[in-house]
């Protein structure tokens, strides 16, 4: 199995964020606006932009208009849509992968996920200072990656959602599918 280096991201065409004050609002419109077909991500703002909440939704400025609708029609409190400036914008990676020769680690934001490489199977989880974390670890060690629970459906908090990105990543990456 040979595992790829992370490609060197590339913003949206036009790009822009949303930002929110907090993260439930920043949760909620990335997944709004999935359903709805847009093409969007969450992101660590540059802090120039930040607003209060650690996390932005990238988007295609483009589709502001229609996306500012949408939001306002599923009543996702957000604080504004600012345009990415390439000497300002700065978002940062949220998934980083590391590979340690027997075993790959998925670091998203705060939450890494380390898996065996040959099996699959979750040898470790770390990271993060929700309540639900040791729950999360305990769901999950153990488990082939596509086995385990999804985070985000027995978790509750901005780590669960973290943590799920990582299970998602180490899926693709186990899975043969390339890294975004």
């Amino acid at each position: 199995m040979v595992f790829r280096k992370r490609k060197q991201k590339t913003p949206f065409e036009g790009g822009g964020v949303v930002l929110f004050l907090d993260v439930h609002d920043a949760m909620k419109a990335e997944r709004v606006l999935t359903d709805a077909g847009h093409l969007v991500k969450l992101v660590a703002p540059p802090p120039a932009l930040r607003k209060g909440c650690d996390l932005a939704v990238e988007i295609n400025l483009v589709e502001k208009v229609g996306i500012e609708r949408l939001l306002d029609q599923k009543d996702v409190v957000y604080v504004s849509i600012a345009p990415l400036k390439v000497e300002t914008s700065g978002l940062l990676e949220i998934v980083k992968v590391t590979d340690f020769g027997d075993w790959v680690m998925v670091k998203a934001a705060n939450m890494k996920l380390t898996f065996d490489k040959k099996e699959g199977i979750i040898v470790n989880t770390s990271g993060g200072g929700c309540p639900d974390i040791p729950y999360l670890h305990a769901e999950l060690i153990g488990k082939q990656l596509t086995q385990a629970p999804l985070p985000r459906d027995i978790g509750f908090t901005l780590c669960a959602l973290m943590l799920n990105r990582a299970l998602e990543e180490g899926i693709k990456l186990w899975s043969g599918g390339s890294s975004p």
